[in-house]
């Protein structure tokens, strides 16, 4: 374990930190520069999957517990009153991000890589990993940790959900080459894999079951592991009867989401488009 990690769980632990402020924002002050570089991340990726980094969650945490509200005059000519350890992060042309003008707002301790494109208003919170490439569209929302791949479309009002505690809850995982139609949701530590696409107004929680009809299953969360998207997986929203009660008797139906087919070459050329706007 680095010594930063150590350094932060030993604070974590503190009931009072007064004593130790100094210590402690320097601690998170390191930590979140490690963060806009993408040197450290809340969740990645090993060779047996996805690792959560509790400490680095437990770090911004204690961010939180440190600050103290003040005006932030980054945000300027708007008015913003926020933790002063939390304010907005500021960019330079090295960093090679395109930042369109008009209200767009990433946090200080979130990594944009070079050629991620913002369209305003958007929202990238603290933790948050966003790869090379990415288009995160007007009213879209990157929460807290959630970590983004590369070439990963967020349409229009695409919302992905942040976690901070409990600290060992996994963040939304979104892989690389994925497409998020507009007004889409995920939440609750879904992970959707690499080159999936999901239709406008799918939403997936970890209490939402997806039925596979190409492979004939249904994907659910378990005790422990999120809910899984397959790799490729076109997944669109659907609805399902209600059986029980008076259900059959009013028609009901609730919704759910269907994966209809997995993208294939007629898909792929359908979303080239994409390259057009970058």
């Amino acid at each position: 374990m680095s010594v930063l990690a150590d350094t932060i769980q030993r604070l974590t632990a503190l009931a009072d930190l007064e004593p130790r402020r100094a210590e402690a924002e320097a601690a998170f002050a390191e930590l979140k520069q490690q963060l806009n570089q993408g040197a450290l991340r809340a969740a990645e990726p090993t060779a047996s999957g996805w690792r959560v980094n509790v400490w680095v969650k437990q770090g911004i945490l204690l961010g939180f517990r440190l600050g103290r509200l003040e005006a932030q005059p980054a945000a300027l000519p708007l008015q913003a009153f926020d933790k002063h350890t939390l304010p907005v992060r500021t960019f330079t042309i090295a960093d090679k991000v395109r930042l369109v003008p008009g209200g767009t707002s990433v946090r200080d301790g979130a990594y944009l890589a070079p050629g991620v494109i913002c369209m305003p208003p958007a929202y990238v919170n603290i933790g948050a990993y966003v790869g090379a490439g990415t288009l995160i569209d007007s009213h879209a929302l990157v929460g807290s940790c959630a970590q983004i791949g590369a070439r990963v479309h967020l349409s229009a009002a695409a919302q992905i959900g942040g976690v901070l505690e409990p600290v060992n809850a996994a963040p939304v995982i979104i892989e690389d080459d994925v497409l998020i139609g507009g007004n889409c949701g995920i939440y609750e530590g879904t992970r959707v894999g690499a080159r999936a696409v999901l239709a406008s107004g799918t939403i997936l929680t970890a209490s939402t079951p997806v039925y596979d009809l190409v492979r004939e299953t249904v994907y659910r969360a378990e005790e422990g592991a999120p809910l899984v998207i397959p790799p490729d997986a076109v997944v669109v929203p659907g609805s399902r009867a209600v059986a029980r009660g008076k259900g059959p008797e009013w028609g009901l139906s609730l919704y759910t989401p269907v994966i209809v087919k997995y993208r294939d070459d007629k898909t792929a050329r359908a979303v080239e488009l994409e390259q057009w706007l970058r």
